[in-house]
Order: structure tokens, then sequence, then C-alpha cells
């Protein structure tokens, strides 16, 4: 029963993957093929178009279970792969501070609203106790953000401090990488984003052998 179970939920996250992959590069296809409309739409506003990504992204993480990622290429296209992946940063640091801090403060009468407490189940162990603050690192480049967030607030003995620093840490190098990515041909994009997926299945599988020892 256990191993169907971990088989349906491992199909699960698979198909989750190619979703965001393929929206990834469609975005992009479409970035790439429209950018000057764009540019023409946003470049009067740029600085309130950039807080509105910052925005949707922080918002994503605290009360929607979809990923963001597909937006990237977008902002790429309109204010270069760094400036992407800063606001990236930001979004994704704001709103896993602020799932964290809901987690804390109010527990899982008001978590269990945004996000099933099913979930959790493989985390409530693990963070305990003890120092986890690398574990979170690692943790940040494998598990999606307002999960883990959520999880921390909840089991965790972590202070809102070393979960902010964990966070910007963790999320940073793949910030960068994705925003990168959106500018390159969608062939690269393809190519690089399965690179990725099989990283974090390899990643995901050690930790998960990790809490089962």
């Amino acid at each position: 029963m256990k191993n169907r179970l971990f088989n349906k939920k491992m199909l699960a996250s698979v198909l989750g993957l190619i979703i965001i992959g393929v929206f990834f590069v469609a975005s992009a296809l479409l970035a790439q093929k429209y950018e000057s409309e764009l540019h023409a739409v946003v470049n009067d506003d740029s600085v309130f178009g950039m807080l509105g990504y910052v925005l949707i992204t922080a918002v994503a993480i605290v009360v929607a279970p979809v990923s963001t990622l597909p937006l990237i290429p977008l902002t790429v296209s309109l204010w270069g792969w760094f400036t992407a992946g800063v606001l990236s940063i930001i979004g994704w640091t704001v709103g896993s501070q602020v799932a964290f801090l809901l987690a804390r403060a109010y527990g899982k009468s008001l978590v269990q609203k945004f996000v099933s407490l099913e979930r959790f189940r493989a985390y409530e162990k693990q963070f305990g106790a003890g120092n986890i603050f690398w574990t979170v690192v690692l943790l940040r480049m494998i598990v999606p953000v307002d999960i883990l967030s959520y999880a921390l607030g909840l089991f965790s003995t972590m202070s809102s401090r070393s979960f902010f620093l964990a966070t910007i840490i963790g999320i940073t190098p793949f910030a960068f990488i994705f925003s990168y990515l959106g500018s390159l041909p969608p062939s690269f994009q393809i190519i690089t984003l399965i690179e990725i997926v099989l990283l974090i299945f390899i990643v995901h599988y050690l930790w998960k052998k990790k809490i089962a020892s």
C-alpha cells in the first residue's frame, strides 16, 4: 500500500513538473514573439509592473496552489534575466515569510484553509527539534515554497530571522538559473529543465531515504 501511494505521489509530481515546464517554454516563446508589444504595454509604468510581479509571486505562495515559474520568461523579456531573478527572490521571500509567520501565529486552524494538512506528514517529525538551518537551505531547492514555509512555521523551532536567511540562500541560485533560462532558446530550455527535474528527484530521493533511516 505504501509503495502504491508513493508511486502515485511520484507520478503526480512528475506530471506537475512536466506541466510547469511546458508552460515555462510556452511563456518563453510568447515573450520572444511579442517582446515589443510587452515593452509597449509596460514601458511607461515599469516600476508598477515590477511591484505587480512581486505581489503576484508572493500572494501565490500564501493562498494559491500554483507555480509562478511560467511568468519568469515574461519578466525576463521586460527587464532582463538579472532583474527578473532579483524580483523573483523578493516575491518568493516575502510570500514565504508571510506563510511562515501565519503558521507560527495561528497554527493548523488557519493553515488548513490554504493548504491540505495531508501534505505536511513528511515534515512533522523531521522538523521537530535540532538545528535544521542547512536542511532548510537544501529543501528550498526541491520542495514547493508554500508547503515548506507553512510546515516550518507549524513544526520547527526556527526563529524568523534564521528562516529568512535560509530562504534567501536556498532560493537565490534557482531564481537566477530559471531567469537566465528564460532568456535562452526553447531547445536549451527543454534540455536544462529535464536536467533540473532529474537533479530535484535525486536530491528528493536522498532526503526521503534519510528520513526513513
